[in-house]
């Protein structure tokens, strides 16, 4: 008999079992769960062991597996992470030093809190750090472009001392003469 658990199941184990006539239909679900617990349909149980699973069945009841936000939570963070990385083609004067300062603070906490926790998650933790990284490049080169723009203006301001300042009294003097 198959470990199917859809109506068409319950059904067929309906008609075949007199004595559930009078369960509810929850104590119904309960024994055919019961029944189905520690054999070859249903290996899965937390009795059975490690060696009969497959990488599938440990991953589905695992405390951090597919079933559980420890699972699903990283991998839609995954979409924050991409997206920072993707403004890794934007000019860093159009990034917001605040929004990258916030992705790194977000990764470094959240690294350390998701060691801290029980069950301990690391594919958050990985997430998380990477999170970290992106924000700390971002900030870098939002940083780097700041100070190279100072440079620039200080040369500016030395260009205007040296060449137009001499500049503008050549053509006072010109206008003198005129």
């Amino acid at each position: 008999m198959s470990a199917r658990f859809g109506m068409r199941f319950a059904q067929q184990t309906a008609r075949q079992t007199s004595s559930t006539a009078s369960r509810t239909p929850f104590q119904f679900r309960n024994t055919i769960f019961r029944r189905y617990q520690g054999t070859a349909a249903n290996p899965a149980v937390e009795g059975a062991p490690a060696a009969q699973q497959s990488i599938f069945q440990r991953l589905w009841t695992s405390e951090v597996g597919i079933r559980t936000v420890h699972f699903w939570a990283p991998v839609m963070k995954w979409g924050v992470v991409l997206a920072g990385a993707t403004d890794f083609l934007r000019p860093p004067e159009k990034l917001s030093l605040t929004q990258n300062l916030a992705l790194m603070a977000t990764g470094s906490i959240w690294t350390r809190w998701c060691f801290v926790i029980k069950p301990r998650n690391v594919l958050l933790a990985a997430v998380n750090f990477a999170l970290f990284i992106v924000g700390t490049i971002q900030c870098a080169r939002i940083f780097l472009y700041q100070q190279s723009q100072k440079g620039t203006e200080g040369a500016l301001k030395e260009m205007e001392k040296d060449v137009v300042a001499p500049a503008k009294k050549l053509e006072t003097k010109a206008e003198q003469k005129i």
